[in-house]
């Protein structure tokens, strides 16, 4: 394999080309063994946008969302931490196994969808990213967002759905990603959540940071419960399991906590209900945008499958609401952005919305629960 870099936009352009193909990962695979991507040079951003936006040239612009700010009239002296958290759509299930009826393969492409992911990505800039459904984990995200500064962590399912589709790119996962220049990692978890006392397919990362700005701890966590209906009671054992971990990580609720994540469940549900009413004293960011904060968006998720539309609330950002602030959420798609065969599409990657919110600590922390 010829791994030279070269240099400015042809040495981006090679690292982007690098997994264009959906066997990148064989093709490549002498080449990503003998490069540590963080220790390679710094990619500009900049650069890479618009490498993305060379590829996506014939497709749709992306869609316009806007910050709501929620800001209370509270000061801050430090930066807001922005989190994103967003199930990807792992290559191999929409290729494979998802049957988006009203999506045309050719707008499942990894070589322009991955562009289109890395476009959503660079346009939040986040702090910190939490993904669920990663399957190309080694061969892009890795790579790419490494040498954007981040620090990078991927966790796969033990028996991913992925290992099932011919020509697939090995497991999906949970990937953490945390920029370098703002935090210093303190602790973290792989966690392979239990139901009933036993392991299951699904997982956690659970990562401590210290932000260098403030001096302040936080945990940080993303995870993606068991799907479909069916099984309401192992995802509530699941979210137990997890808020048991998140207990002794965060000793209790000293340490403010951020839960990013595809939980499977609507609002109705009982794992959603033990989030709500943990002692680890966790609201739910996106609530703050109804009238009354007290209500969930009507939708995070909008497909068309055989068996008809699927429209549901099943992702998350929850947050320490005794130490944490939420400064502003980025808006949802309207469903007249969505479109009527919904998600994905040749405009949008996923089946799942991406959730960014603006974090700011609580000036006071030693404020009781």
């Amino acid at each position: 394999a010829v791994c030279s870099m070269g240099n400015s936009t042809s040495r981006l352009y090679s690292v982007l080309a690098k997994t264009l193909s959906s066997g990148a990962v064989s093709q490549h695979q002498d080449c990503l063994e003998q490069l540590d991507s963080a220790q390679l040079d710094p990619i500009d951003p900049k650069e890479l946008l618009e490498e993305c936006q060379i590829v996506l040239q014939k497709r749709p612009p992306r869609f316009q969302r806007n910050f709501v700010n929620l800001k209370k009239n509270t000061a801050s002296n430090h930066r807001p931490i922005r989190v994103m958290q967003w199930n990807i759509l792992a290559q191999a299930l929409g290729e494979g196994k998802d049957n988006f009826v009203q999506c045309p393969m050719e707008a499942l492409k990894w070589e322009e969808r991955k562009c289109l992911i890395l476009e959503e990505i660079l346009a939040y800039k986040p702090d910190i990213l939490c993904l669920q459904e990663v399957d190309h984990y080694f061969d892009t995200f890795e790579p790419l967002l490494s040498r954007l500064g981040y620090q990078c962590t991927f966790f796969p399912k033990p028996w991913s759905p992925c290992l099932d589709v011919e020509r697939n790119n090995g497991p999906d996962g949970c990937a953490l990603f945390f920029l370098r220049e703002r935090f210093e990692l303190v602790s973290s978890a792989n966690i392979r959540l239990t139901a009933m006392k036993l392991k299951t397919n699904q997982v956690a990362i659970a990562q401590t940071l210290k932000c260098h700005e403030t001096g302040r701890l936080f945990c940080i966590a993303v995870t993606h419960l068991k799907a479909r209906t069916g099984w309401e009671r192992f995802r509530s054992a699941q979210g137990c399991d997890l808020l048991q971990n998140l207990k002794n990580i965060t000793e209790g609720a000293k340490i403010p906590l951020i839960v990013c994540g595809d939980f499977n469940a609507e609002p109705t549900e009982e794992v959603y209900r033990e989030f709500s009413n943990s002692s680890l004293n966790l609201n739910s960011a996106y609530k703050l945008l109804s009238p009354d904060g007290q209500s969930e968006p009507p939708y995070t998720t909008w497909k068309i499958r055989p068996s008809g539309e699927c429209r549901h609330t099943l992702d998350y950002i929850w947050y320490s609401q005794h130490a944490l602030n939420v400064n502003s959420a980025l808006g949802l798609l309207t469903e007249e952005q969505i479109g009527p065969n919904r998600l994905p599409s040749f405009n949008y990657p996923s089946d799942h919305l991406s959730l960014v919110c603006d974090f700011s600590f609580n000036q006071d922390p030693d404020r009781l629960l």
